[in-house]
């Protein structure tokens, strides 16, 4: 790869990964359901918002977090 960017092995397990996928997403969820509850003003309509936006984005996130974990650039050994 050019730029100084190459592959390599993941340094941690896709489950920690995706535990802490989970667990930030969770927090999201909270944050997202009470800022749609602000806007809209109905706790209903706001966890659907919270839930719905959540589940793409967990996806989504924990893609980006596999990506970036097989990407040295920028990391110093120890």
């Amino acid at each position: 790869m050019s730029g100084g960017v190459t592959a390599r092995t993941p340094r941690q397990a896709r489950r920690r990964a995706l535990v802490k996928t989970v667990c930030y997403r969770l927090s999201m969820v909270a944050v997202t359901v009470i800022v749609a509850w602000v806007v809209v003003g109905d706790v209903g309509d706001a966890v659907s918002v919270g839930l719905v936006a959540n589940l793409v984005k967990t996806g989504t996130y924990y893609g980006y977090e596999r990506v970036w974990d097989r990407i040295s650039w920028g990391l110093i050994d120890a």
